[in-house]
């Protein structure tokens, strides 16, 4: 993943602007779209003045700003195609925000994850098929859990530019969620 694409927080403060559980769907939202207020309101089931609020304090710092106006309408997107947050250990304060935001994040995976596996009958077999839930267990070190984390990270850049340019997707393409976590078992220990 190119260096300038990817952008890191650790700041303290801009991850506790982010650790609302509306701007996090919010920056969920507008992770693949470029989208209003009130098409944001619409989404989430708020108000567009409440999800107004919440995207100008996304922008304030920094994680979106405005896209190309669209005849009268303002729409916002995500300041930067991908985004590595984690705690920074000279600022305890970034893992408390960090911890709100990673929990906020599973709870809108596992909502779209039941979503699927409750619309699976009426999904086609090649859909099915095409689909996964892997799970895994085995024995790393710190740096090879590093390495298999950035790995992940960089998975999905084969498609990159789909979402923003139709054409560049093939013909029967549907829009598609992973979800990938690496970490240590808290219960095994070192």
């Amino acid at each position: 993943m190119p260096e300038q694409s990817l952008q890191r927080v650790t700041d303290p403060s801009r991850l506790r602007a982010l650790a609302h559980p509306l701007r996090v769907r919010l920056f969920d939202l507008l992770n693949d779209h470029e989208l209003t207020a009130s098409e944001c309101a619409a989404r989430v089931g708020e108000s567009p003045a409440s999800c107004s609020f919440h995207l100008r304090t996304l922008e304030k710092y920094g994680f979106i700003e405005r896209a190309p106006a669209r005849g009268r309408e303002k729409p916002w997107r995500l300041a930067a195609p991908s985004w590595d947050m984690r705690p920074d250990p000279a600022q305890p304060a970034s893992l408390s925000a960090l911890q709100q935001i990673a929990l906020t994040g599973l709870e809108l995976d596992a909502e779209r994850t039941r979503a699927f596996i409750a619309a699976m009958p009426s999904e086609t077999d090649e859909w099915l098929q095409a689909s996964t839930m892997t799970r895994s267990t085995f024995w790393a070190t710190a740096e090879e859990l590093a390495e298999l984390s950035r790995d992940l990270q960089q998975i999905t850049e084969r498609f990159a530019g789909r979402s923003a340019d139709p054409s560049l997707r093939p013909p029967g393409a549907r829009y598609a969620r992973m979800l990938a976590v690496a970490h240590a078992d808290p219960a095994e220990g070192a």
